[in-house]
């Protein structure tokens, strides 16, 4: 595994100028808008189990079912990252990129007008299903698509600001996809949400995901894939071969690093809210609120992270950031819970330590040559997330009822391992 890909290492040091300002902004709302179009379907999950389902089945049945249409989003990622990843290092990284969020908003779009069981019976959970699974097609190519196309348009000085602030945008999109609920909510009675009111978000977030194709079409091509072409260097046998056999070292260091930034996300900020108030009580008004806090504080830690890798490189900033992110998840755990008054500020604290993942990027678009770039990067980050990112809320509340603190011990856990993985780049990169 290189410290540095050659093309990137070519590439010579500049300032950040207004034209990678536009992209880097165009890029990270389109993110945010295709991030908010994938998540806003779990904050409307109790309704809509309640609508696409038959009535006279069990409520529990009915919320599996539900979860499951969420989770299908996640397991169709690593299969059409790899489609997806295979023609944008075949083809180009504009193409894929808007295609992307093309899909995104047809199918948040239908959603929203889709109708229900009682209107056309079982076709409504399938119909459901194919949209959730052209969602998930879709999201399984935008986050590493992302990556790649502002690290190609970046500076090598700058590749991690741009991975950092693309990672913003992406953690605003749940933030937005969390607010849209909640002023739903709070703006209707449940009747009125329950009968149409629940569709707003996902019309809305069809429409500007489709008002988003045009803004992307603005976009350049990455200078990196035009070069690469002009040269005629596009991988000539399948990339993802080619990633596999000659980058392997690359894939693991790749996937391991993304066990850590699941681990973050899916336990820091997904599901602490559920566990402050099935652990400890706390009212689910106020967890919420306070994971607000922690997810702005995410966004900020994300472009923070990035300035920071770009001076210091990969191997420093894990080997020390990582801990960090590890002690201030423990003392959030540990205390706030504890003390309504801590709740807020030391969840932001850990949101903002959660910023640490967005050093993740940086490495795996660094560690991949521009032929199977695209590749390596969707495949590494789409099969550890669907595998560990998958298996963690399912294993998480078994290994709670051995070790009540097991939540805290899992991130600090995988802070090691990341401490770890930042030891040996620090290595590498000395040599």
């Amino acid at each position: 595994m290189s410290a540095l890909a050659p093309d990137l290492a070519q590439a010579p040091a500049r300032p950040l100028t207004a034209r990678d300002g536009k992209t880097l902004g165009l890029a990270a709302l389109g993110g945010a808008l295709e991030f908010y179009d994938f998540v806003v379907f779990v904050f409307f999950a109790t309704v809509i189990g309640q609508l696409f389902f038959p009535p006279e089945i069990p409520e529990w049945l009915r919320q599996a079912q539900t979860f499951a249409l969420f989770a299908v989003g996640y397991l169709v990622r690593p299969l059409s990252g790899v489609v997806m990843a295979h023609v944008g290092d075949r083809v180009g990284r504009k193409r894929v990129f808007a295609f992307t969020i093309l899909l995104m908003g047809l199918a948040t779009l239908g959603i929203g007008l889709l109708p229900t069981y009682a209107t056309i019976g079982v076709a409504a959970p399938i119909a459901l299903l194919a949209l959730r699974v052209a969602q998930g097609a879709a999201i399984g190519g935008e986050a590493p698509g992302a990556w790649v196309f502002v690290a190609e348009h970046a500076p090598p000085n700058r590749v991690g600001l741009a991975c950092g602030v693309l990672t913003a945008g992406l953690t605003v999109g749940i933030l937005m996809g969390s607010l849209a609920a909640g002023l739903v909510n709070r703006a209707f009675t449940p009747e009125t949400v329950a009968d149409w009111a629940w569709r707003l978000p996902f019309l809305l977030g069809g429409v500007f995901g489709l008002a988003s194709v045009y803004l992307r079409r603005l976009l350049d091509e990455t200078p990196v894939f035009r070069e690469m072409k002009a040269r005629a260097e596009v991988a000539a046998e399948l990339p993802l071969k080619a990633a596999l056999r000659d980058h392997g070292r690359a894939v693991i260091v790749s996937m391991l690093l993304t066990w850590l930034l699941s681990a973050a996300i899916v336990v820091v900020i997904l599901m602490t809210p559920a566990l402050l108030e099935r652990l400890h009580g706390v009212p689910i008004a106020a967890a919420l609120s306070a994971n607000a806090a922690a997810t702005v504080g995410l966004a900020i830690g994300c472009v923070l992270a990035g300035a920071l890798i770009d001076r210091i490189g990969a191997g420093p900033f894990f080997t020390f950031g990582a801990p960090v992110l590890g002690v201030c998840v423990w003392i959030f755990y540990a205390y706030a819970p504890s003390d309504p008054a801590l709740l807020t500020p030391l969840y932001a604290l850990a949101g903002l330590a959660v910023g640490v993942v967005a050093g993740v990027p940086y490495v795996m678009v660094r560690a991949f040559p521009a032929a199977v770039r695209f590749t390596g990067v969707s495949f590494s980050y789409n099969v550890a997330y669907a595998v560990f990112g998958g298996l963690t809320p399912v294993l998480l509340p078994f290994l709670l009822r051995l070790d009540p603190f097991a939540h805290a011990h899992y991130v600090a856990a995988l802070s090691a391992l990341g401490c770890a993985v930042g030891l040996w780049l620090w290595r590498r990169e000395r040599a």
